[in-house]
């Protein structure tokens, strides 16, 4: 994909206001505080029950059968439900978009934070305190925070809360402001000050005890804050400005909420978000591994996750050789003089890792895949006819990334890009991204991915190429998007500088939006590369080129999967689909008999024995594995499997061609059950 820069998190602008982009619609969260997690629905797109929910058998079941009954049920508890998650009333979050009052709150929230830890911790310096998705922070030059000491300043908080302490703004002028910032020996203040353009300049007041400058807005007064909706987080380093070389601060983070109730959801929404945590489930289902010894960022894909990004990888080929895309293989390094050409090395270099000396010349490991099928398209020469002309390939690039914001498989230093791209003629824009549009939702909704947010954005003041095209080519995106239907937002200016893009995020269980899909125009690299083909008149013209991902990345997007699914992935997914479990070992050479035929046909089967049943379902239900195959007496003597569900219990007796005929019509149709 071509280079794109990031828009940060938050923006500041003018004191310490924060703009934040995300949704105007509100989320949802679950209700059922006084009950576990267990009984909470987050909308996740299939039941994840135990066994304990069985239904009655098409047959008999045999003694192996019932023994496998009784072990599902301890395994699921005393009050039947196990683990799964349950249909429960929604409590609606709103968003600091959606709700001014909100977002009053959270900034004011920031505000008597400070207050508070000014109050208890006299030579801290305050820096800025926004309000950010959930809550709010603010940054402190100060000593080390403890647990404690966020528990004395949260008590403190309360107080200032119960006082009902009016908000006051006032205008003053530069020259006021400056005197009284440097009477109180501010001098992160006296920074902020020298960067506010605007006339007058605003303070914000809590009561006659405390101020700030500021923008606002804030609630009237200390007292419209619900304390009991208000929670001190966490404490962080961070360093002022963003910049390392400056001075580490003690960031405070905290939520705040108009209501208990709406605190008391986020709270298990956030328990559920660490249940789902894919670097723990990482570990736990033996998926994957960043290995200190070869160095942080870099993925290790362990059997179970790698047999997982092997079906990724075999589905997105098959979907893409039928979309009529061409494979590519491209090297992971080229000389250096590559990304002069392509401009990365001018703008792109923070992100890019230092050269290596070959035999006297300079080559770079690939941060981008797009100038090496640029290569490909030059390899001879194009005539019209030959257009659309489309290229995919899973490409491994390398970012540089700072340590410090390394996470998981989220911010990694080496990954693998679902890279496509498109040559194609300027009337052949509007099909091509419809295209792309209509293989984006078949890749995601195998996945049980159906809502979307979707920006479309526009050309920003410093660009490339020339008005008329930049009108085609956004006018192109829109007509597919409303030709296929999609709400979207404008982002105005908000595109690259060498063309308007779509940016797609998806929902997942929890109702979390994950940037994943992206299309995006260019007219940058046909120019530099000086890319042509001939046309009707036998003319050299430029082509148009696409640039597209659906997954991202397979490790970013692997990392969503296994929080969207919380490690219990659905049957076509799943690293290990059936588990034979023999009820003695007297049953074992039959159970391997029956693993290697299933294998032989596909399946991802293994056997598993050397405990009493009830501890293999156990041991099964951990590791989320969706099929048991129970083996006793009967089922030997009869050539058959006592088939349990780990979605929908006990399902039934049945001959091994039959379980495997039913266990391949529910991979072929992506069904989590037989």
């Amino acid at each position: 994909m071509a280079a794109a820069v990031s828009a940060p998190l938050l923006r500041l602008h003018h004191h310490h206001r924060c703009l934040l982009r995300h949704s105007s619609s509100p989320r949802r969260y679950p209700a059922g505080f006084s009950r576990g997690l267990s009984s909470v629905s987050f909308g996740l797109p299939r039941s994840t029950s135990t066994a304990a929910r069985s239904t009655a058998s098409p047959s008999a079941p045999s003694a192996a059968a019932a023994e496998a009954t009784d072990a599902a049920s301890a395994q699921a508890g005393s009050d039947g439900k196990g683990d799964g998650i349950g249909e429960e009333e929604r409590v609606v979050l709103p968003t600091n978009e959606s709700s001014d009052r909100l977002l009053r709150i959270r900034h004011t929230c920031a505000h008597v934070m400070a207050m508070a830890v000014q109050k208890l911790f006299p030579n801290s310096k305050v820096t800025i305190g926004p309000w950010i998705d959930n809550g709010f922070y603010y940054d402190f030059d100060m000593e080390p925070l403890t647990d404690k000491d966020l528990k004395r300043i949260k008590k403190e908080m309360d107080r200032i809360i119960r006082k009902n302490l009016p908000l006051v703004r006032e205008e003053v002028s530069r020259e006021e402001a400056q005197k009284r910032i440097e009477a109180l020996n501010e001098p992160y203040k006296l920074e902020i000050l020298e960067g506010i353009k605007e006339e007058p300049i605003t303070i914000y007041h809590i009561g006659e005890e405390w101020w700030d400058l500021c923008a606002g807005p804030h609630v009237e007064s200390t007292g419209k804050i619900d304390r009991r909706a208000v929670e001190l987080e966490s404490v962080a380093g961070a360093y002022w400005r963003g910049d390392e070389s400056n001075q580490m601060l003690q960031r405070i983070y905290g939520t705040a909420w108009e209501t208990e109730d709406q605190l008391k959801a986020y709270i298990h929404f956030k328990e559920e978000a660490k249940r789902r945590d894919h670097r723990r489930l990482g570990l736990d289902l033996d998926l994957f591994s960043i290995q200190e010894d070869a160095g942080g960022g870099l993925v290790f894909w362990h059997p179970k996750g790698a047999i997982i990004r092997h079906v990724l990888e075999d589905s997105w080929k098959q979907i893409h050789l039928q979309r009529g895309y061409d494979l590519l293989y491209t090297p992971h390094v080229a000389k250096a003089e590559l990304w002069k050409v392509s401009g990365h090395i001018d703008f792109y270099k923070e992100n890019m890792y230092n050269q290596m000396d070959v035999e006297d010349e300079l080559y770079q490991l690939r941060p981008m895949n797009c100038p090496y099928h640029i290569l490909v398209y030059k390899r001879k020469l194009h005539s019209y006819r030959d257009f659309p002309i489309r290229v995919a390939e899973l490409g491994t690039v390398y970012r540089y990334e700072l340590s410090g914001s390394l996470h998981g498989l989220f911010r990694v230093r080496g990954f693998t890009q679902d890279d496509a791209h498109i040559f194609c003629l300027e009337d052949q824009i509007k099909d091509e991204i419809r295209g792309v549009l209509d293989l984006t939702e078949q890749i995601l909704g195998q996945f049980g991915f159906r809502y979307y947010e979707i920006n479309l954005s526009t050309r920003p003041e410093k660009s490339v190429g020339s008005d008329d095209i930049w009108e085609k080519a956004t006018l192109a995106l829109k007509d597919a998007l409303e030709d296929k239907g999609w709400e979207y937002k404008v982002d105005e200016g908000g595109g690259a500088f060498y063309g308007p893009k779509i940016d797609l995020k998806i929902e997942d269980a929890l109702g979390r939006k994950w940037q994943c899909s992206t299309v995006q125009v260019d007219f940058n690299l046909p120019e530099r590369f000086d890319i042509t083909y001939v046309n009707s008149n036998s003319e050299k013209k430029r082509p148009i080129m696409i640039h597209r991902a659906i997954l991202g990345s397979l490790e970013r997007f692997f990392g969503v999967l296994i929080e969207h699914y919380a490690g219990d992935f659905p049957l076509w997914l799943a690293p290990i689909q059936a588990r034979i479990l023999p009820v003695t070992d007297n049953e074992l050479q039959y159970c391997n008999e029956v693993a290697s035929e299933l294998k032989s046909k596909g399946i991802r089967a293994e056997v598993c024995h050397g405990e009493r049943l009830p501890k293999l379902i156990r041991n099964a239900e951990t590791k989320k594995v969706p099929l048991m195959a129970v083996v006793g007496p009967k089922e030997v003597q009869a050539r058959t499997l006592t088939i349990r569900s780990r979605h929908s219990g006990e399902i039934g007796t049945m001959p091994v061609d039959e379980f495997f005929r039913r266990m391949q019509l529910a991979i072929a149709n992506k069904s989590s059950s037989l």
